[in-house]
């Protein structure tokens, strides 16, 4: 069975989410940072998983559900926390973020049987979705991120290693109020939908 990590911020306002502002306000931002956050964690929590790891910046609230261990971000930049979330793990290893709340259970239950490593790119050129056979956190030291070359670098670390790559469905993470109504229109039942519903119906009154 697979180790599922989610690395993620607290989110408060100001520190989560800021591109979304404007149109929304901090608050706002941070209200949709929570929504996606808990559907991103909801679906984890559905996934074949032997361990479901919640590597967080901040502290755990009322939107994490039983079943998974917490563990604090370490210091550094994105490349070292996640090469160090990696470093927890033994076996096979799948690492998300909070950015993608219409991920499903079925992108999710990876089968490393024909592949050392999974990869999900993300539209504006990161990446969604990291899985490893065996954890090696040396892969993901030194890469830029929040770059537009971030996910194809990644990628080539992979391959360079001499990994058998599989690609997983590209998706869009959450970064812009565009992105925002174009993801809630893929998952319209989730938390995340519901919430930006309301404040985009809030803001037209």
């Amino acid at each position: 069975m697979t180790t599922l990590l989610v690395i993620a911020k607290e989110p408060l306002p100001g520190r989560v989410k800021t591109r979304l502002t404007p149109p929304f306000t901090p608050r706002e931002a941070a209200a949709l940072a929570e929504a996606a956050l808990a559907d991103t964690l909801r679906t984890v929590a559905a996934a074949p998983a032997s361990r479901r790891v919640l590597v967080l910046e901040g502290a755990p609230g009322p939107w994490l559900p039983p079943g998974f261990e917490v563990v604090r971000q370490c210091a550094g930049g994105l490349d070292e926390r996640l090469a160090d979330a990696f470093a927890r793990c033994s076996g096979p290893t799948l690492l998300i973020g909070m950015d993608t709340p219409q991920v499903t259970p079925d992108l999710l239950a990876v089968d490393f049987t024909s592949c050392d490593a999974c990869f999900g790119p993300a539209e504006d050129g990161g990446f969604w979705a990291l899985g490893l056979a065996e954890p090696a956190p040396a892969l993901l030291r030194g890469v830029p991120m929040s770059a537009p070359v971030t996910g194809a670098v990644q990628r080539e670390r992979l391959v360079s290693a001499g990994l058998r790559v599989r690609d997983l469905p590209r998706l869009r993470d959450v970064d812009t109020a565009a992105d925002a109504h174009a993801v809630a229109a893929l998952a319209p039942a989730g938390l995340f939908a519901g919430r930006l519903a309301r404040l985009t119906a809030s803001a037209r009154r």
